[in-house]
Formats: C-alpha cells, sequence, structure tokens
C-alpha cells in the first residue's frame, strides 16, 4: 500500500511495506499531543523496549521439506468455541479518534475485512453499540471495573444487548502509570473526543484526604477492585470473561478459580508499571499454570509475522496487536489498519511457510532455538 502523491510512492519515495513504516509515517503525520499518547509508555519506557526486545532475542530454528499437498494449510484456530479465521485480535485502545475522525469505527472496519476480532476500549471515543453493529468477524468489549458496582454492571449489560461475544477485564491498571512522555507533551484530549462510553456514568467522588494523606493509596486503591469483584462479575456476565494483565502464573491460576474464560499476558503496552516483565518473557510460565484449560493471549511489542509466530510457539493461543493499529489508522483510516491486520497475517502464513509448519496446530517450543540468545544487532525494520 502507498499513500501521498501518485498512489505509487509512499511517505516520501517509500511504500508502506511493514509495520515500521507505518509507524514512521504516523509519527510525521500526527501531533505531538496525540503523538506522547499514542506511542508513550511508562517512566523510562523501559518495559515497551523489553517487549519488543524479547522477541528480538529469540532465534527461529526452521526445518525444510515439510511441505504436504495433501494437507492444506491455513492459520484457522478455534477461541472461545468458534472458528477464526487467524489468530490476530486487535487489542483495545482508547481514544482513537486521535488517530483519524473515525476512530473506532474505522477500525471495526478494518477488523472485519481482515476477519479479525475487534476488542473496544471501555474508553473508546465512540459508542459501543455503532462499533459492534459493524461486520460479522465478531466484538468484545474490554471492561474496567468501576467504582460502583451498578455501574459496571451496566457497562456488560451495554456489551452483551450490542452483540458482543466476550469481555475482557483489565486488571493492570489500578492507577495510571507515570506517563512521562505524556506529562511532557502537556498531553489533553481535544475538544469533542471523550469516552463515550462512560459519559452517563458517574464519577469518582473526589478524594478527601488527611493532611499528608496518599491519593493512590486512600483514593484510588481503596476503591479499585479484588477478586471478590472478579468472582462477582463473572457471575453476572452472560458471557465468557477473560482477565487481561496477568504476568504471574499465580494470578493466572487463581483468575482460572474464579471462572475466568481466558488469560490475557499483558503489561499494558509498558505503559503502567516500568520494568515489569516482558510479556513473551511471562508467557511461557503462564502457559504452563494454565495448561490447556483456558485459552492464553498476549499482547505487547509485536511488529512481524514472526513474532506471532514466536508467541504462538511459547504456548499463546492467540495475539493481540494494538499500536499498529493506530498506526494504520493515522495513515489512511481503515484502509490502513486493514493493511496492517493483512501485512501481519502475510509474514505470519510466510514464517510458517519457512519453518515447516503448515497450522497453528503444529507450532510449538521447537521451533526456537534453545541456545544462548543471539547477540543483539541495530533493527533494520
Amino acid at each position: 500500500m502507498s499513500i501521498g502523491g501518485n498512489g505509487s510512492g509512499g511517505i516520501g519515495a517509500l511504500p508502506l511495506v511493514c509495520l515500521a513504516d507505518y509507524e514512521s509515517a504516523a509519527a510525521r503525520m500526527l501531533d505531538a499531543n496525540a503523538w506522547a499518547y499514542v506511542s508513550g509508555g511508562a517512566a523510562d519506557e523501559i518495559t515497551m523496549r523489553w517487549n519488543r526486545e524479547a522477541f528480538d532475542r529469540r532465534a527461529l530454528l526452521p526445518r525444510v521439506l515439510a511441505s504436504d499437498p495433501a494437507r492444506p494449510g491455513h492459520t484457522r484456530i478455534t477461541l472461545l468455541a468458534r472458528e477464526r479465521a487467524h489468530p490476530i485480535l486487535v487489542a483495545p485502545i482508547a481514544f482513537q479518534k486521535l488517530a483519524h475522525p473515525d476512530g473506532e469505527l474505522a477500525a471495526a472496519i478494518a477488523a472485519a475485512a481482515q476477519d479479525a476480532v475487534m476488542v473496544t476500549s471501555s474508553s473508546a471515543s465512540a459508542r459501543i453499540e455503532d462499533i459492534a453493529a459493524i461486520g460479522n468477524a465478531g466484538h468484545w468489549f474490554q471492561l474496567y471495573m468501576q467504582a460502583e458496582r451498578q455501574s459496571t454492571l451496566r457497562l456488560l449489560r451495554r456489551a452483551e444487548e450490542a452483540g458482543c461475544e466476550a469481555i475482557v477485564v483489565t486488571v493492570d491498571a489500578p492507577v495510571n502509570g507515570v506517563r512521562n512522555r505524556e506529562h511532557r507533551a502537556g498531553f489533553t484530549l481535544p475538544p469533542g473526543i471523550r469516552a463515550e462510553n462512560l459519559v452517563d456514568l458517574p464519577s469518582s467522588p473526589a478524594a478527601s484526604l488527611r493532611d499528608g494523606g496518599s491519593a493512590v493509596f486512600e483514593h484510588f486503591m481503596a476503591q479499585a477492585p479484588s477478586w471478590r469483584d472478579i468472582a462477582w462479575l463473572i457471575a453476572e456476565a452472560r458471557l465468557p470473561v477473560l482477565l487481561k494483565g496477568i504476568l504471574h502464573p499465580d494470578d493466572a491460576g487463581r483468575a482460572i478459580e474464579n471462572g475466568a474464560a481466558g488469560i490475557i499476558v499483558s503489561n499494558h503496552g509498558g505503559r503502567t508499571l516500568d520494568t515489569a516483565i516482558a510479556t513473551l518473557d511471562a508467557l511461557p510460565a503462564i502457559a504452563e499454570r494454565c495448561a490447556g484449560r483456558v485459552p492464553v493471549l498476549i499482547d505487547g511489542g509485536m511488529r512481524r509475522g514472526t513474532d506471532i509466530l514466536k508467541a504462538i510457539s511459547l504456548g499463546a493461543t492467540a495475539v493481540l496487536v494494538g499500536r499498529p493499529i493506530i498506526h494504520g489508522l493515522a495513515v489512511a483510516g481503515a484502509h490502513g489498519a486493514s493493511h496492517v491486520l493483512r501485512l501481519l497475517r502475510d509474514e505470519l502464513e510466510i514464517a510458517m511457510a519457512l519453518t515447516g509448519v503448515s497450522r497453528i496446530t503444529e507450532i510449538g517450543p521447537s521451533l526456537l532455538w534453545s541456545g544462548a540468545p543471539p547477540s543483539p544487532e541495530p533493527s533494520l525494520r
């Protein structure tokens, strides 16, 4: 795909042939305020960098001459009892109108065009009812537990009535991370962009703190959800509930004990706790603990089809992609986001063919070299 000029170029003289091209183009097209929100991580952004480097550290060990014409290949998986065309989902991302005027509606069109499940954020800049009405690839709703259970229940029922197929509860952000990049940019939401799914819900009461009190512990953490709240929500939900933000295998085990239908290994894209473990490094122990009882998904740092292959090799059922979707939206709206998803799927198929596997179920740890990590080299992507 290319944009601008006579249609044969791209940004400058370069066509858009990989996700890195979209990121570079988006950085030029978005203003400093939006770019700080889209691209930034927590504090020194070490975890955000580790997410990417965890994939680069792992080398593939391909097999050859594995083609079997009698057994045609595909990327299909079964996820929450429904067959999916491929294992790539659109991660929940707030305020997508920062990247494009059509925001989440454009992302939903892109997801539908590529048969991808879209997970809509509670803080989406469009209504869940409007987003979920687009396409038939399937929609999930990402839910932040509200301070009042009745408000949480209202969001849950709206997602169910809109036709969503699953609820994703983000559990790793009871408070925002220290997002210095946003602080330096003085980030604010522009006029006309707001969390459309939250406008009718009561806001949290203002903190009333003693002298020397803690806004974090006396206000935010006093209202933060607990395992009791998760058990209550799962009991109330008419849909499967997945927990997003799991990095410790013990938490994965406890989630299953409380009735979770799936685990999403996530560190919020490096946007909450800096120096938290990279998601790919956390994945194997969590997959082992889950032992196939529920699907294990992962997000964070994936920019190539080979990254998806590595994640599945280490135990992931499927992956979620976040920032690259925003890059695609910023560059070319629904067309750009659709192209991002298509590039990833094409690259995954090529990676599978070149490592000697023809189906997702054939991907496993044997595809990864077990020796010392390769010496880091500057990325050429």
